[in-house]
C-alpha cells in the first residue's frame, strides 16, 4: 500500500473499519473530501480501488506486528 505520512492524528481503538467494524489501521482521505477507515484486511482487499480515489493514505498496520510495550516494566 502506498503510504503518505500526514500530520493526521494517530488512529485509536475507537476508530472502526467502515466495512466490518474491526479496529481501523488505515485512514483514506478521499480526493472528493471526507475519509474512510479500514482494518488491515479490508485495506489490503480494496487497495487497488483506494489508490484511485485517495488523496492520502495513513497506514498504521505496522502496529499489528510491533512489539508491545504494555508489559508494565519501566525502562
Amino acid at each position: 500500500m502506498t503510504t503518505v505520512l500526514t500530520p493526521a492524528s494517530p488512529l485509536t481503538a475507537a476508530d472502526r473499519c467502515d466495512r466490518c467494524g474491526a479496529q481501523a489501521y488505515l485512514r483514506v482521505v478521499l480526493l472528493s473530501g471526507g475519509e474512510l477507515l479500514f482494518c488491515a484486511h479490508h485495506g489490503r482487499k480494496f487497495e487497488p480501488e483506494l489508490k484511485k480515489i485517495a488523496a492520502e493514505i495513513q497506514d498504521e498496520t505496522e502496529r499489528l506486528t510491533a512489539p508491545s510495550t504494555a508489559s508494565g516494566e519501566e525502562r
